[in-house]
């Protein structure tokens, strides 16, 4: 049985612009190239995003100095977070993308 995609269209295009990045790139490069790289492709496909957006923190109704930055929103709606790890990715970066979206709301 098939589970359906949340946004299942803005999806599928942003794993379009992600594999259109690593097939012109490969593996090996740092985050930020990726990121430079994934920039270009939503900016030449004219699709909406933010980089580094800022969200606050708050624990116990106080606003916390530190900050969370997304690598990326798509279309105010996505949050894009870019890791360039050899072996899939870890447990702790899928926690740590997981408490960005709760932070984010």
């Amino acid at each position: 049985m098939e589970t359906a995609l949340l946004l299942e269209n803005e999806t599928y295009e942003i794993i379009g612009v992600c594999m259109a990045v690593h097939r012109e790139l490969g593996h090996g490069f740092l985050e930020i190239v990726y990121k430079d790289a994934i920039q270009f492709e939503l900016a030449s496909k004219n699709i909406t995003f933010g980089r580094e957006v800022k969200y606050d923190i708050t624990y116990k109704n106080t606003l916390l100095s530190h900050k969370f930055y997304a690598d990326f929103t798509v279309n105010n709606r996505i949050i894009l977070e870019v890791k360039a790890a050899e072996g899939g990715i870890a447990d702790h970066q899928v926690a740590q993308a997981i408490n960005y979206l709760r932070v984010s709301g």
